[in-house]
């Protein structure tokens, strides 16, 4: 059976406490950082994009 989750996601949002509560779940669950986080403002607030992956199966041998 295949895994339902995404290969990729990309996690966006206030930067704020709900934020990085996001990414944590995300990495608890077994996805991985991909690349720096990237922060934008939108005239109110900080606003944060952070990409998670899935870790490739290594082949066996």
């Amino acid at each position: 059976m295949s895994d339902p989750r995404l290969q990729y996601r990309l996690l966006t949002g206030p930067d704020d406490r709900s934020f990085c509560e996001r990414v944590s779940e995300a990495l608890a669950d077994g996805y991985v950082l991909h690349g720096s986080p990237a922060l934008t403002h939108d005239g109110e607030r900080v606003i944060a994009a952070q990409a998670v992956v899935l870790p490739s199966p290594r082949p066996t041998q």
